[in-house]
């Protein structure tokens, strides 16, 4: 198992943005990750239902898939940065399949324009 499959098998809340759908069976072509990590304030019972509660990225990290590689080329918790990333409050729940076959669900979205920018944060 890679970095990338423990960071989406970690039980803390997540939402995914990806350039493409994630099938890790196939890592020959090109695929980008964002994996923005939640820190949820209480009563927000998993979502904000009513408004209630708030969602906040603790921690941003990327990952790259090119040429049957796999590699974390970001990660920050810097607050100033983070800020700077749109949250994507479009997502839903996708299906992703690990290396081994294995599909699980996450929340997340396939947005190639909301990569681009997220690179253009990094690269700025």
């Amino acid at each position: 198992m890679n970095e990338l499959e423990s960071h989406l098998l970690n039980h803390q809340r997540k939402l995914l943005v990806t350039y493409k759908e994630i099938d890790l069976t196939d890592i020959s072509s090109f695929n980008q990750i964002f994996i923005l990590l939640i820190e949820e304030s209480k009563g927000s019972a998993g979502g904000r239902g009513g408004g209630s509660g708030y969602r906040k990225i603790a921690e941003v990290i990327g990952f790259r898939i090119e040429n049957e590689n796999v590699e974390k080329f970001y990660d920050t918790k810097d607050k100033d940065l983070i800020e700077l990333f749109e949250i994507p409050y479009s997502a839903v729940a996708m299906d992703i399949k690990l290396s081994d076959g294995k599909q699980i669900v996450v929340q997340g979205v396939i947005d190639p324009d909301m990569i681009t920018n997220y690179n253009n944060i990094i690269s700025s």
